[in-house]
């Protein structure tokens, strides 16, 4: 992989993907063309890319990160039921849209964190602390997830409450009063 050129702040500049109209990326980078696969690997590599159109220039990356996930629930281990997907679907247009993403965000966030964690810590595991980890694993992935479940209620509270806040302030607007019918 080519080493990136400092931009005019000493960061390294970000990597730009052209996406041409025969839906061809092509790597500025490396200065190839690449395939969606190869695309995925950069994510997977936590690497800092932007997809721009080729002529107009319109960023993509958002498009193709989906076209990603896409291919990646149609290969036979879909992440999402069709019940998870039905309720996303009706969160678009809802008052509660802006409040899901970053839910959904801050949760995928927090479960990452807990995979390095525990990625981290198993490093350092002998095969006999192995067999004592799995032995006490029920315990400690209940005081794991028992974190992750807590921290899932403070945001989802923290969305109802602004919700709230949200609804008084439009019933406000028409003088209505939020205990008044």
């Amino acid at each position: 992989m080519a080493s990136k050129k400092p931009s005019a702040s000493g960061k390294p500049a970000q990597r730009v993907i052209k996406k041409y109209p025969n839906r061809r990326l092509y790597d500025t980078d490396t200065s190839t063309y690449i395939t969606l696969a190869e695309v995925k690997q950069l994510v997977m590599d936590r690497e800092s890319f932007v997809v721009r159109d080729a002529k107009t220039n319109e960023d993509l990356t958002r498009s193709i990160m989906l076209q990603i996930i896409l291919e990646e629930e149609a290969g036979g281990a879909p992440m999402f039921s069709e019940a998870a997907l039905a309720n996303l679907i009706r969160f678009y247009g809802h008052a509660a849209q802006g409040f899901m993403g970053t839910y959904l965000e801050k949760n995928v966030q927090a479960f990452t964190d807990i995979q390095a964690k525990l990625a981290e810590q198993s490093k350092t595991l002998t095969p006999e602390m192995w067999a004592q980890f799995m032995n006490m694993q029920n315990p400690l992935m209940q005081g794991i997830m028992g974190n992750y479940v807590e921290q899932s209620k403070t945001m989802f509270d923290k969305m109802q409450e602004q919700m709230a806040k949200q609804a008084e302030q439009m019933l406000g607007a028409f003088g209505i009063s939020p205990g008044k019918r």
